[in-house]
């Protein structure tokens, strides 16, 4: 049986970036919480947003659905997101449904924050 946990913790670092923390497994029954989490985060123009997915273990087809929500909100905001610290079988995944043409990936949350080429 899984645990469907999910945490998500939003901070701000020094540079301005906001940064969205996701922990656990993105799926069916824990996607509601980040997508409350996305609504609350501004995707202005003056803004740029790091979702943190170093520590997350599972996604499936509803999580990458609130993943688009969120660069939607980006696009429509002006925002730049970024997705940090994907493992490679969730990269796979992004890779194998076309999202990696339309997200921005850096191996890490550093690099993210810098705006290092991957």
């Amino acid at each position: 049986m899984t645990d469907h946990t999910l945490t998500i913790t939003r901070s701000t670092h020094p540079t301005g970036t906001t940064l969205v923390k996701v922990t656990g497994e993105l799926d069916y029954h824990t996607a509601p919480e980040l997508t409350r989490a996305i609504e609350e985060t501004s995707f202005s123009a003056d803004d740029s947003v790091v979702f943190d997915l170093t520590d997350l273990t599972y996604c499936d087809s509803t999580g990458i659905t609130v993943l688009v929500i969120a660069y939607q909100h980006a696009q429509k905001g002006g925002s730049r997101l970024t997705l940090a610290g994907l493992n490679a079988d969730l990269m796979r995944v992004f890779q194998v449904v076309g999202l990696d043409q339309i997200f921005t990936f850096r191996p890490t949350v550093e690099q993210a924050l810098t705006h290092q080429p991957s």
